[in-house]
């Protein structure tokens, strides 16, 4: 029987330029906005290194060196500052020489057209044949298995692109998500035949969105190099242009629907906002004040 296999390579798309959180974005790269006590970005980063990665491809463009500096080693003024600060800040040095070591951090600055499938072809050649996430620096599924197990779960079962999904129920979500048609082959994946981008509720194959991420073999490239080549001008670069591409031609690509899950989406300003309330009212320390403040707030 063949062993399950750990993926240890990921990429991650980062060269946005934020513009919905713009002025904030203007000098500070969208995904070092924070989530209590870390950038969104880390969230990300710290699932991925928890199912195995060990190679983090981060793809950045203007504006991003805050990204590098955030997982790189504490500059030693820093350093000096908490060590000067006695047992009370020991604390942060481990905290902050962790994230550094958390995996091998590769950067790459984004050339091509402006689109989700360009990443993957600016690292193409640091893959090689190894399957390997592709993934976004501003949404993540809090779910338990994590979202990226469940995904190895079903890439080892089905030996295919995986595509992270959720059910939706809302009929702007329609508007909003890349929508899979397909069929059911067991209880929690879809043989995907299609992904329609943002349809509508009453053009949708299914009410299953593709979110969050993927993962994805080396005939991507293939796919991605295709779609390049017929891509009308002033059309953006997408990267599910090229699934569907291999969906069409037969190549079996699933659907994985996150269970047990709930998808955070930082993209927009008020999502983030949510994000940010959820998130303290379950933290133990910041809950319980935060609690009363809004209960207080409610009754002025």
């Amino acid at each position: 029987m063949a062993q399950n296999k750990v993926i240890t390579k990921a990429v991650i798309a980062a060269a946005g330029f934020g513009t919905r959180f713009l002025p904030q974005t203007k000098a500070m790269p969208k995904e070092m906005l924070p989530l209590i006590d870390k950038p969104v970005i880390q969230y990300v980063v710290e699932e991925l290194v928890n199912v195995g990665v060990k190679d983090i491809i981060i793809v950045t463009g203007y504006s991003k060196r805050a990204i590098e500096d955030h997982f790189d080693k504490p500059n030693e003024d820093l350093r000096n500052n908490l060590i000067a600060g006695g047992p009370k800040k020991a604390h942060y040095i481990k905290m902050i020489d962790r994230i550094s070591d958390m995996a091998n951090f590769i950067y790459v600055r984004q050339k091509g057209i402006y689109g989700s499938a360009t990443p993957l072809l600016n690292t193409e050649h640091l893959l090689g044949d190894e399957p390997f996430y592709y993934t976004w620096s501003d949404d993540f599924f809090k779910s338990k298995p994590l979202r990226f197990k469940q995904m190895l779960d079903s890439y080892n079962k089905y030996k295919a692109p995986i595509l992270s999904c959720m059910e939706v129920n809302k009929d702007q979500d329609y508007e909003r998500y890349g929508i899979c048609g397909g069929k059911m082959i067991d209880d929690s994946n879809l043989k995907i035949d299609q992904i329609i981008e943002k349809p509508g509720i009453k053009k949708a194959p299914s009410n299953l969105a593709s979110v969050s991420g993927y993962i994805l073999t080396k005939d991507i490239f293939k796919y991605c190099r295709q779609v390049l080549k017929d891509l009308p001008k002033n059309r953006e670069f997408y990267a599910v242009d090229a699934i569907n591409l291999m969906a069409k031609n037969k190549k079996l690509v699933i659907g994985n629907i996150i269970q047990n899950g709930k998808y955070y989406d930082l993209g927009n300003i008020m999502d983030y906002h949510k994000t940010v309330i959820d998130f303290a009212l379950n933290n133990k320390e910041l809950a319980p004040e935060l609690k009363q403040y809004i209960k207080k707030s409610f009754t002025l």
